[in-house]
């Protein structure tokens, strides 16, 4: 065999070690991630009921929109409606929250402030159907101006800062909280805070000898013509929109992975600017330079026979 069959051939077997030993790092790269079932939107149902116990009202129903209660909704059920596909992971915050308010219904509700507020979380055992499951919110009975909001998630909407915490409702600006509102009532007769002070005010008097002062008006004088003013239209306003359509509960963020790669086990193949490129080419210099000294070898036994 020639000398420049046996470079060739050993170059072949070099070549093919290399493309080995790389085929597997390639391959890794394109294996997909693990899918997993996401949680979508679901629909709640929710009914009044009475201190005897008594459902007042619709009962189960998904009907949105503001309403002014008869009697107030101070305990509400609440479940998933039926025929619906919900994964066992899957948690849907709903929540009751109490407000006083400036007015019976949205337009003269004004400022508002929370008073009570209580939270469920329901799951697929919630879904109405064979097995009729469903949980309770209750939340104080206001005793004047309110408003009764439920919604579809666990933030407190009472103007304080930081996380788990909203804005106030306030119709005048336009701040319609809380957010994924499914319904809510107002009612009330008389005003939360009392429009007299708590002190009576001292009535001026004037001393005995002192006449009261006449204002004198020049006899050419007249006082100009008062000028019509139309009055105000009111603000155009309607009332927050509402929706039974409820958002999952979000997922909690997983831990951020410890700084020994894979956990301090043996390095998975990966490709990219990650990838062991100098693991690589090492590997493939060793079988180039074993090639080489091959070539040499054959080379010097042919000159010495």
């Amino acid at each position: 065999m020639s000398r420049s069959h046996h470079l060739r051939s050993l170059s072949a077997l070099a070549a093919t070690a290399f493309v080995a030993a790389a085929g597997p790092v390639l391959a890794a790269g394109q294996a997909s991630a693990t899918d997993s079932a996401a949680c979508q939107s679901a629909t709640v149902q929710y009914r009044i009921v009475g201190a005897d116990g008594n459902v007042l009202g619709a009962d189960w129903t998904s009907q949105g929109g503001f309403h002014q209660w008869d009697t107030v909704p101070g305990t509400v059920e609440v479940r998933l409606a039926p025929d619906q596909s919900v994964g066992e992971s899957c948690k849907y915050p709903v929540s009751l929250a109490e407000y006083t308010t400036e007015g019976s219904n949205w337009y003269t509700s004004g400022h508002q402030t929370m008073v009570d507020k209580a939270t469920v979380y329901l799951t697929a055992k919630d879904v109405a159907g064979s097995q009729e499951t469903w949980q309770q919110l209750k939340v104080k009975s206001p005793d004047c101006y309110g408003q009764i909001d439920l919604y579809g998630d666990d933030v407190t909407y009472d103007g304080g800062t930081g996380e788990g915490h909203g804005p106030l409702p306030y119709e005048p600006d336009n701040i319609t909280t809380p957010y994924h509102l499914i319904a809510a009532w107002n009612g009330g007769d008389k005003e939360c805070t009392p429009s007299t002070p708590d002190s009576p005010t001292p009535t001026p008097t004037q001393p005995a000898s002192a006449p009261p002062a006449t204002p004198s008006t020049p006899a050419d004088s007249t006082p100009p013509a008062e000028e019509s003013t139309p009055p105000a239209s009111p603000k155009p306003s309607t009332t927050p929109p509402t929706s039974a359509h409820v958002p999952p509960l979000k997922s909690t963020p997983s831990p951020s992975p410890k700084a020994t790669p894979n956990g301090g086990n043996q390095p998975l193949a990966e490709t990219g600017s990650s990838a062991p490129v100098g693991l690589i080419a090492g590997g493939a210099a060793l079988v180039i330079a074993l090639g080489a000294g091959g070539v040499y070898a054959a080379g010097r036994a042919r000159r010495s026979s």
